[in-house]
């Protein structure tokens, strides 16, 4: 009997949606439309946090010192950072291997050479490049660099410059992007959510006025309250599936031909390859989505319209 009335149902449910062909694809394309702009959000999101993410991965502080810093008072200064529990790596560049590197990085450039020239000396310093074992972790290594920890035995700071600060400015700020860009996104989807919730309803409402003699006809007969109600759920549902699945399409070749254009402008994260390989979280977002838009909108014009 279940399985029967389920059948009904369901039949009952695809003449609701055929017989108002023109509406209920306007439904469906709004629907596409709303988690079309979801899906965005998603790929966007990684987008941003995959940037970010690669930033940060690349970020460590460079302790550059004063020429005259002996390298007792450097080694030692090394070794007390290596005894930090944030650091993981500290490497030492001499005074000699920073001159060879800024050389051979300034080879193009005769002003440059020809300065370096002038100077007969070295004006560089020597450097220690230190690597923290999580991002976050920096701001507590650039605050032992500002201690009393560099200054040398003699009681001078030995420390030229770090470069913390800059990055920090650089990290704070596409972290700021980002969160402005979530908040962006969520509203715009909220909007398109509540414009498909609307459609929906207007459409589901249309197809309860269609069907009024015929839900007369189902009260005279006895028929119950979910057998009534449970095609116009139907129809509600196919909005959300037929959503789903068109989205799903439409992803395809959309993330296929900007697939490369993000592996080349946002570090190496090609969306196209992105979708297929996070294709299962994405399939269950944009059909819940779908489910929660179709739901939403069939059983408010039920409780509205539809008195059983």
């Amino acid at each position: 009997m279940f399985w029967t009335n389920f059948k009904r149902i369901a039949r009952t449910g695809f003449m609701n949606f055929w017989r108002n062909g023109t509406v209920s694809l306007a439904s469906v394309f709004m629907m596409t439309v709303t988690l079309l702009v979801i899906g965005f959000i998603l790929f966007g999101s990684a987008v941003l946090n995959t940037s970010l993410n690669t930033l940060r991965d690349k970020v460590d502080i460079t302790v550059t010192f004063v020429p005259t810093a002996a390298e007792t008072d450097i080694l030692s200064m090394k070794h007390s950072l290596e005894t930090l529990s944030e650091v993981s790596l500290v490497t030492y560049t001499s005074r000699e291997d920073a001159l060879t590197a800024f050389t051979a990085r300034h080879q193009n450039d005769q002003s440059i050479l020809t300065a370096l020239a002038e100077l007969n000396g070295n004006p560089l310093g020597a450097e220690l490049d230190v690597k923290a074992k999580d991002p976050s972790q920096y701001q507590s290594i650039a605050d032992f660099l500002q201690s009393q920890s560099t200054l040398s035995t003699s009681g001078v700071s030995i420390v030229d410059h770090v470069n913390f600060y800059q990055n920090k400015v650089a990290i704070d700020r596409l972290s700021s992007i980002i969160r402005a860009a979530d908040k962006l996104g969520l509203a715009i989807a909220i909007a398109f959510i509540i414009l498909s919730i609307l459609i929906a309803f207007n459409t589901i409402r249309l197809t309860i006025y269609i069907a009024r003699e015929e839900i007369s006809v189902m009260r005279l007969v006895g028929a119950s309250t979910a057998y009534i109600q449970g095609p116009f759920v139907t129809v509600g549902i196919m909005y959300g599936l037929l959503a789903t699945l068109a989205s799903l399409i439409l992803f395809l070749p959309i993330t296929y031909w900007i697939g490369k254009v993000t592996a080349n402008f946002f570090i190496g994260l090609n969306l196209f390859s992105y979708y297929l390989h996070n294709f299962p979280q994405v399939f269950l977002v944009l059909l819940g989505s779908g489910a929660f838009i179709g739901a939403v909108s069939s059983l408010w014009a039920i409780r509205r319209y539809l008195k059983v």
